[in-house]
């Protein structure tokens, strides 16, 4: 059965149009950026769909980002939407980063906005907003790197913390400075050595029930308002298409409603989350909002890879998407 589609609203900016640059040689209807660290699967489906749609489209890899943007500044280029599969946002400098900002600068419809992507993809600014938003997410007491020499957790986080514990950098991603099994504070330089950051979170360890030796472990992937929930296996990166029977009996319609509910609460147009389901059947979001999501296909990397259904259809909304952002701009 095809995900469930609701009539959405895409966010459009309203800032106010730049002056209109007439040296302008090219015009795209849709840019992206890319690190090709993945196969070309999902990159040849956005092409194939932009020329289907007659959207004029060009990629942004590491060999023409530097051209692109020195064209752009110099507006001689000009993207009517950008779709960013690869910024680093904890390096304001990378030359990607710079991109996104120019770009949200000269009024293209950035896929996400570069302000609203950072704010959602910091744990440490999101974490409280999901609580009060009444998203269920694991107990956390978010620590800065900048804290007192003889800080402490107080017997009641420690409670409410258990052991052992995760830490996990606000700005990290890819597994990278995560520590799995914490125990004391001192666990927290482990992951500062292998992530530098501002802030990192204390978080209570989830574990998720079993069904058929396997954990109720989900991606949900938010694309303009439709949600795709597919089976993914933390312990070795496994994915899985859940069934048509499979959605009903684990009522999974609750994790399409968690990710609206994450969409509305951020902003955010295009993520993925990781949902887990608890040992008492309630699910938890253990993964908030990772933006650029890591679509390698499953025919490339049987392992590793997203199912090439799931890919594909990822690939389709957001060429659907970006047709209902150049109307939306161009109707105002």
């Amino acid at each position: 059965m095809p995900p469930r589609t609701v009539l959405f609203e895409p966010v459009i900016d309203t800032t106010p149009s730049l002056p209109k640059v007439n040296a302008v040689t090219r015009i795209y209807d849709l840019a992206m950026t890319h690190k090709l660290d993945a196969d070309d699967f999902f990159i040849q489906h956005i092409q194939r769909l932009c020329a289907e749609a007659r959207l004029n489209f060009f990629l942004i890899e590491p060999l023409w980002v530097h051209a692109f943007h020195e064209h752009l500044e110099q507006g001689r280029v000009w993207p009517r939407v950008l779709l960013n599969m690869h910024s680093e946002h904890h390096q304001p400098d990378d030359i990607f980063s710079r991109l996104l900002d120019l770009a949200a600068a000269r009024n293209t419809q950035v896929i996400d906005p570069p302000d609203r992507a950072r704010a959602a993809f910091d744990k440490a600014r999101l974490h409280p907003q999901l609580v009060a938003g009444g998203v269920n997410v694991p107990w956390t007491r978010v620590v800065p790197r900048n804290r007192p020499a003889e800080w402490k957790l107080d017997d009641d986080e420690r409670d409410a913390l258990g052991s052992p514990f995760i830490i996990k950098p606000a700005m990290g991603y890819g597994r990278k400075g995560l520590v799995l099994a914490a125990t004391t504070e001192a666990d927290l330089d482990r992951s500062i050595a292998a992530w530098p950051d501002a802030n990192y979170l204390f978080q209570r360890r989830v574990l998720p029930r079993e069904l058929n030796g396997e954990p109720v472990y989900f991606r949900a992937y938010f694309v303009f308002g439709t949600v795709y929930v597919s089976w993914w296996n933390p312990h070795n990166d496994r994915y899985r298409l859940v069934t048509d029977v499979e959605r009903k009996s684990l009522d999974l319609a609750a994790i399409e409603d968690i990710s609206r509910r994450i969409a509305a609460l951020t902003g955010m147009n295009f993520f993925s989350s990781e949902v887990a389901q608890d040992q008492d059947g309630n699910f938890v979001v253990i993964d908030y909002v990772n933006d650029q999501c890591h679509l390698l296909s499953q025919s490339a990397s049987p392992a590793l890879g997203v199912p090439d259904q799931l890919v594909a259809a990822i690939a389709r909304r957001l060429v659907e998407a970006t047709e209902s952002l150049i109307r939306s701009s161009t109707s105002r």
